[in-house]
């Protein structure tokens, strides 16, 4: 006597049981491979939606909390070009209190007045050089300021000014 799956109650029901487990085993490596507890929207069309919209979220935050740290990242290169010309102002302020000196000599003279242009040019560079991601807020080349996202509608801003250094620094 041969037996069929199609005649055979216990293989059917054995059959069933192994396709719902394969369906099972197949939503569980879907949420496994997504990181998701709903993968799309025949899951759950609400939870879903819901899901997505927070992604969404979620993805503009990303791209407000990128805008802001350009433009803290710009403000610290301004920040520390700004201390590091308080610093070469402070030698400066040295020269000229040291040129003034009535016993310095013509040869001494000459020679601090060559370190004053030094640092004069040294402050030039460093203004040059404060410059991040193409931004550069301390030689008045990015206009009057610039705008960076503040939430994640982009429907405000926040603003750095800019500030332009006077050219004497640079001669």
């Amino acid at each position: 006597m041969s037996l069929s799956v199609h005649t055979n109650k216990t293989a059917l029901l054995a059959l069933q049981n192994l396709n719902k487990t394969n369906e099972q085993l197949g939503m569980t490596q879907d949420k496994v491979s997504t990181g998701l507890k709903i993968g799309s929207a025949k899951d759950n069309a609400a939870v879903w939606s819901i899901a997505q919209g927070q992604r969404a979220d979620i993805g503009a935050l990303s791209a407000v909390k990128a805008s802001l740290n350009r433009a803290t990242s710009i403000t610290d290169v301004a920040m520390t070009a700004g201390e590091t010309i308080s610093d070469l102002l402070n030698q400066l302020k040295e020269k000229v209190v040291a040129a003034m000196d009535p016993s310095a000599d013509t040869h001494s003279r000459t020679a601090m007045d060559s370190d004053f242009k030094a640092i004069l040019k040294q402050i030039g560079q460093v203004i040059d050089n404060a410059e991040f991601d193409g931004a550069n807020i301390l030689d008045g080349s990015l206009g009057a300021s610039i705008a960076f996202l503040a939430n994640a509608d982009a429907s405000s801003s926040i603003t750095l000014a800019t500030q332009t250094c006077r050219s004497a620094a640079r001669s």
